[in-house]
């Protein structure tokens, strides 16, 4: 591997497309790391202590580049232009009508098959971090504007993973991007069910059957998380079939919000959450699959590993109520996700 700065070091992975990707690894002083690769802006793996300081990686990912070129799940993917869905695969700006690439039903999901999971970014490696860039061109995936997206991953002597998107535009478009890391803290073949979780909300969106938001904002009531386990929950609530698949409207302030906090009591791992964006998803990882072995050595199945995706609300352009996604030219797009990974104390 080609050395860096700031225990920075990277290796041709592949190529895609005819370009170049490299995997990257952000080493810290306490011999933690992640790996991450430019296709698609992507973190590859989470190599955090348990509570006996024993390594293991937190994230689903592929053992080389194929997998990814094969996967349907957004695994670790950046997503955009637009996270998450967007009704009816239309939305109207500045009096213009805009069709939009229906992946989903006759919804957009994550960007659409132009997404940006599956593009190649261009990438610098600075002091101590690594920024992947994407130039999206007008019209891509039925999204108006030229679209430059830097992706930053920072990792601190704090076992701290910083996620910080910027993006500017040379005409008015949405955009809404976010970070699909799947997590098992386990570190093993397993599910996430005996997983606990806290998020900090108390409303949440009510949503149809595809997961569109119906524009209602309703509190939580039995789909809060005050450290419950995913098993019970998923028992516990009669209206909860496939999982969770819900965005909860966090309540704090301040600039930088504490968002949720998820804990495996056998390993004894930690990770805390915390965003400039509004929500966060939680997926619980109901369809996830496989076409090619993962890091547990076999395909990956529903629950082994769960979401917590920062970003704007789902389908917020076609709900004026909601905070825009709309990004004007003049403006800069700019939100961070910070990952902390520790242990139960």
């Amino acid at each position: 591997m080609i050395n860096s700065p700031a225990a920075i070091s990277y290796q041709k992975w592949g190529e895609h497309a005819g370009q170049p990707v490299h995997l990257f690894r952000l080493g810290n002083s306490t011999g933690a790391y992640v790996e991450l690769c430019n296709y698609g802006a992507t973190l590859v793996s989470a190599m955090m202590p348990d509570g006996e300081g024993n390594l293991g990686n937190v994230v689903l990912g592929y053992p080389s580049l194929a997998g990814y070129l094969k996967d349907e799940c957004y695994l670790g993917a950046t997503i955009g232009r637009f996270a998450n869905r967007i009704g009816g695969a239309a939305v109207e700006l500045d009096g213009n009508a805009y069709q939009l690439q229906a992946n989903d039903g006759g919804n957009t999901n994550h960007g659409g098959w132009d997404g940006f999971n599956s593009k190649v970014f261009a990438n610098e490696v600075g002091e101590d971090n690594v920024t992947f860039i994407y130039r999206s061109p007008d019209g891509e995936g039925g999204f108006p504007g030229n679209l430059e997206l830097s992706v930053t991953y920072r990792f601190t002597d704090d076992n701290e993973l910083r996620i910080h998107f910027n993006a500017v535009t040379d005409r008015a478009t949405i955009a809404n991007f976010t970070n699909h890391a799947y997590f098992n803290l386990a570190a093993k073949p397993g599910n996430i069910l005996g997983h606990k979780l806290k998020v900090r909300a108390q409303n949440m969106l009510d949503t149809d059957a595809a997961h569109i938001p119906t524009g209602l904002i309703k509190p939580t009531g039995s789909k809060a998380w005050s450290g419950d386990t995913v098993g019970s929950k998923m028992n516990d609530d009669p209206h909860v079939n496939a999982g969770f698949n819900y965005c909860y409207l966090l309540e704090s302030t301040d600039t930088l919000k504490y968002a949720a906090e998820l804990t495996d009591d056998t390993s004894g791992r930690r990770l805390e959450v915390t965003t400039t964006y509004p929500s966060v998803m939680v997926y619980t990882g109901d369809y996830l699959s496989s076409n090619c072995e993962g890091n547990f050595g076999r395909p990956y199945q529903p629950l082994d590993g769960l979401c917590l995706e920062c970003q704007y609300y789902p389908d917020s352009p076609n709900h004026a109520h909601f905070p825009s996604t709309v990004l004007k030219p003049g403006e800069e797009y700019d939100h961070t996700i910070v990952y902390k990974f520790g242990v139960i104390n």
